[in-house]
């Protein structure tokens, strides 16, 4: 009997003992044989009368040399053993020879389960589906990106479950809708806005790192985060990607602004530095004219009013100057694991301090089961980029972005490709979200990404051209290449996926995300996305719904943003649209459009143009029903609020005012609190060249 081990070591053990085995048989086998025939020639040439020695021991050895030797030994009337033996050792031969397929079948099937796939997760920051060469943009060169596309499996419907980076982003890392963890807005703020905010991802979330890394894998990210660092106290690291299954993590905690570079403009709450900035000169102001009043006379000023006024003038001051002024020193900073090594960073020379960083990963894994996701800090404003790629575009300062962008994918690929990983790792290029139309510049230009023939864009709730992504998958022998999958599929699937190749069975939570195997490998022909939700904030905005069996998508829209001006197809009189009150318009009967015939949602459909129109509505909102009942608690619209199911616990809301905004004693610091600063030794990186 023969046992296996599921280790690949064991397998190949027991492979080997049986290939021995069937090498000493066959000698045995063949010795015997000639043996034989030589002791009957012998036989035949001896004295037929001639006594024989009948005393000969057993032969008891399997050792064929033994076995010859006393076949020597043998008279006349035991030549029948040597036909027994030469028998025997036959039939072992032919057994053995019988079950080496079968042991060849249980090692392969031993080493596949041993071999674990490798992961690699590259997502780019605002990118535009329509800016890639595979998407369609024949001006801006992504040969690289293209290449990946070309090799593997490219989805023409990738959707992102927000339209912002921090939700979209909680809902990528945990397969689940941002709603459920708490990092979706109530108000006009939906993204994290302060390094020293309370807000981030729950610890009581899971995200694919950490079930990845239970399986035993080595665990990275190199770049953005944006999912918060602090809770209570600077140094608890309660929302740190370490705390969240990344083993090693080298990058921006916080994401990038405009705020990170002088002169390139402010993003965090403007209107409000705007206005504590009047406020501080209205205080200094009239704080000098009743100091003068009253110096010269004029009219009696009472002291203790101009003690007041310097008072709040002071405040003023200090709640602009202090989280405002300094917020390139506050939130635009690089950490390794735990500790902050440039504060504030130097973006000249980031992009390759994070290639070299993400090279690094790969090398000092190459031999283990690794994930690594890196996080690109491209093609986020300000549109940082390193000199050689500056002028070589023909779209300014954002199309020389995504050109490095496109170089720094293929120097990941060729890293893979050259430590011979590419058979056995799962590649994957995406974005968090569509481009942003808004951000441009009067000298510079457009600053945001296109997003093709989709509308909207980022921050738009439920419009395609905000949540439409490209999804880029190569795994060489895994799926074939030049693939092309047109079904809806979501940034939360790469939860369940993950799960899936690395063996993790375990139960898990209510997730929204669906392996995407099946459909990568052409094995499934419909997504698992009957229906998809598209929330703005807490609301939801749009319902996606791919009936079985049929080519067409409809897309119901409960609300849409009012842009500003009117027509102009943004909001940039706000810079992004925002998701309530005056700020939308809500549809009742819901707008509807077939997203197949209609990709650009230019046409909305009626009873008269779509004969499923009613039955569209209907299975919608059974579907809204059914998916509101797995939820916590939430906000069903801009005016109301939906009652919480009984089966499912309330999860406290992670995008308040009270965890966005800035607190002192939850800032990270180098060096001494408030005199923070250091600076990283950038020269160990490789520079960047074209």
């Amino acid at each position: 009997m023969f046992c296996f081990s599921a280790a690949q070591k064991s397998g190949s053990g027991a492979l080997a003992g049986i290939l021995s085995g069937i090498i000493l048989s066959a000698v045995g086998a063949v010795s015997t044989y000639f043996a034989y025939q030589k002791k009957k020639l012998c036989f035949k040439q001896a004295d037929p009368e001639a006594p024989q020695k009948t005393d000969a021991p057993e032969v008891k050895s399997d050792d064929p040399q033994v076995i010859t030797v006393e076949l020597w030994r043998r008279d006349s009337k035991a030549g029948t053993r040597w036909e027994t033996l030469w028998l025997a050792n036959m039939s072992r031969f032919a057994m053995l020879a019988l079950l080496l397929p079968l042991i060849l079948t249980a090692g392969s099937d031993v080493s596949a389960v041993e071999q674990k796939p490798n992961f690699v997760l590259m997502m780019v920051d605002d990118l535009g589906i329509g800016d890639l060469g595979c998407y369609g943009n024949d001006t801006i060169r992504t040969p690289n990106i293209d290449r990946l596309a070309s090799e593997g499996v490219k989805l023409t419907q990738h959707i992102a479950a927000a339209p912002l980076c921090s939700p979209s982003r909680a809902a990528f890392m945990t397969g689940r809708y941002a709603l459920r963890s708490g990092m979706a807005s109530t108000g006009r703020v939906q993204v994290l806005l302060f390094l020293g905010g309370s807000g981030g991802l729950p610890a009581s979330e899971t995200t694919f790192a950490k079930r990845l890394q239970q399986q035993g894998y080595s665990t990275g990210l190199i770049g953005k985060w944006h999912l918060g660092v602090n809770c209570e106290s600077r140094g608890d690291h309660c929302h740190h990607p370490n705390q969240h299954g990344f083993s090693y993590f080298y990058g921006l905690p916080f994401t990038l602004f405009n705020d990170c570079v002088p002169g390139e403009g402010r993003d965090v709450l403007v209107d409000l530095q705007q206005t504590l900035q009047h406020l501080t000169l209205l205080f200094g102001v009239g704080l000098l004219t009743m100091v003068f009043v009253r110096v010269s006379g004029l009219l009696e000023v009472n002291f203790w009013f101009l003690v007041l006024l310097f008072f709040l003038g002071l405040v003023a001051a200090a709640v602009w100057y202090v989280p405002f002024a300094l917020l390139q020193t506050w939130n635009c900073i690089i950490m390794r694991n735990q500790e902050v090594i440039e504060q504030p960073m130097t973006v000249e020379t980031l992009p390759q301090r994070l290639l070299g960083e993400a090279q690094n990963f790969i090398r000092r894994n190459a031999d283990h089961p690794f994930l690594l996701f890196f996080s690109l800090a491209h093609i986020h404003t300000p549109l940082f980029k390193s000199p050689a790629f500056a002028g070589k575009s023909r779209h300014g300062r954002y199309g020389d972005n995504l050109e490095e962008v496109d170089w720094i994918i293929g120097k990941v690929i060729e890293t893979v490709d050259s430590f011979g990983l590419a058979n056995n790792t799962l590649m994957y290029f995406t974005s968090d979200h569509g481009g942003h139309l808004e951000d441009s510049d009067a000298h510079i230009g457009q600053k945001g990404g296109w997003n093709g023939i989709y509308k909207g864009g980022k921050a738009m709730g439920g419009w395609e051209g905000g949540i439409r992504v490209p999804g880029i998958f190569r795994w060489p022998g895994r799926l074939a290449a030049g693939r092309v999958v047109e079904e809806p599929t979501s940034l939360m699937d790469l939860y369940p996926t993950l799960k899936y190749l690395a063996g993790d069975k375990q139960p898990d939570r209510e997730l929204d995300g669906y392996n995407l195997m099946p459909l990568l490998e052409g094995k499934a022909a419909q997504s698992q996305h009957e229906f998809m939700f598209h929330y703005c904030g807490i609301y939801l905005n749009a319902v996606r719904w791919h009936p079985p069996g049929s080519d067409s998508v409809f897309k119901v829209h409960f609300f849409t943003p009012n842009f500003s001006p009117p027509g102009a197809g943004g909001c940039y009189d706000t810079k992004v649209c925002l998701c309530h009150g005056e700020h939308v318009t809500h549809h009742n009967p819901p707008l509807l459009f077939d997203l197949f015939h209609d990709p650009s949602e230019s046409r909305p459909l009626t009873p008269d143009t779509e004969p499923r129109y009613a039955e569209v509505l209907e299975r919608t909102a059974k579907a809204v029903m059914r998916h509101r009942s797995t939820l916590p608690q939430e906000v069903t619209s801009a005016d109301d609020a939906s009652k919480a199911s009984t089966d499912v616990h309330d999860v406290l809301n992670q995008m308040t005012w009270e965890k966005i905004l800035w607190r002192p004693w939850l800032q990270p610091c180098c060096g001494t609190f408030p005199f923070c600063g250091c600076k990283e030794d950038a020269a160990t990186y490789e520079s960047t060249t074209a």
